[in-house]
């Protein structure tokens, strides 16, 4: 009975850790309420922060970070978005997705760089984008992710094989009231962070099952 009994409770232990490991949503109680009038969302380049190792770091410019960020911020929108049109034929979401090729050519168009994006709030961003609700990402990875990046990395400072882990925050906020309505956090480690596609398959994949803008059930 004892035997039984510890054995109980190491599978209930390692249920919880596993539950504990997996990924956070946070859906705003008064959704609803907003929803009715999204109509179309846009989806931001995201931000990327590239957490190198010192030896890494001091061979690597600022421009030379700068441009590994800033394509793996379009890496990811691009292939989000294309995430979110293919599951839009199979969930028939109520929201349309802004093309990001419209929403980078206002963004340019206003000359706003990654951080003043980030400096701007979500009803800003709606205003300017024509939209009705801005989706965000934020990822916070261990190395270079784009294969280019990668590569170019791996002749400066011969950092050939790391493993990698990213941190990954996707955001929805209205465009009117700037009010966090979705929040969906997301760990994605070892093969599986390696590659923007390959995160962005782990990540949606999750993160479709509880995306908000599904049509209630009659």
């Amino acid at each position: 009975m004892r035997i039984r009994t510890l054995g109980l409770a190491a599978v209930f232990f390692l249920v919880l850790l596993c539950s504990s490991c997996g990924p956070s949503i946070y859906l705003a109680q008064d959704f609803r309420t907003y929803a009715p009038a999204h109509k179309t969302v846009a989806i931001l380049p995201a931000s990327v922060n590239i957490g190198l190792r010192p030896k890494e770091a001091r061979n690597t410019s600022s421009d030379q970070m700068r441009n590994m960020q800033q394509q793996s911020a379009l890496d990811f929108q691009s292939r989000i978005y294309a995430w979110l049109l293919r599951r839009q034929m199979q969930q028939h979401y109520t929201v349309d997705f802004q093309d990001v090729a419209l929403t980078n050519s206002m963004l340019r168009k206003a000359n706003l760089t990654d951080q003043d994006m980030r400096t701007l709030s979500p009803q800003e961003l709606a205003k300017m984008l024509g939209v009705d609700a801005v989706l965000s990402t934020s990822v916070r990875t261990s190395k270079p992710m784009s294969d280019g990046a990668a590569v170019a990395l791996g002749v400066l400072v011969g950092a050939w094989g790391a493993t990698n882990q990213a941190n990954i925050t996707v955001n929805i906020h209205d465009g009117a009231a700037g009010k966090l309505l979705w929040k969906y956090d997301f760990v994605a480690s070892g093969s599986v962070g390696s590659s923007p596609e390959n995160m962005v398959n782990a990540l949606m994949r999750n993160a479709s099952r509880k995306f908000p803008y599904t049509p209630a059930k009659s």
